[in-house]
């Protein structure tokens, strides 16, 4: 299963998830998805709007094991 630091970024910022998919300009439903691991290999793009309203790197969101 894919693992990545969203959940708990999301939660240090006091975000919920309808929150930061309206900031970021995803779904939720796709956020949800990123966030539990069933879906992975999201867009560079769409990691960069995750990681800016979390104000993280994406190496430190995605990519931090």
């Amino acid at each position: 299963m894919y693992k990545n630091q969203i959940r708990e970024y999301r939660k240090q910022k006091g975000m919920n998830l309808y929150e930061l998919a309206d900031k970021a300009g995803i779904s939720t439903g796709y956020l949800c998805h990123l966030e539990k691991g069933t879906r992975s290999n999201p867009s560079i793009q769409v990691m960069e709007k995750i990681a800016k309203v979390l104000g993280k790197n994406i190496a430190e969101i995605f990519f931090n094991t």
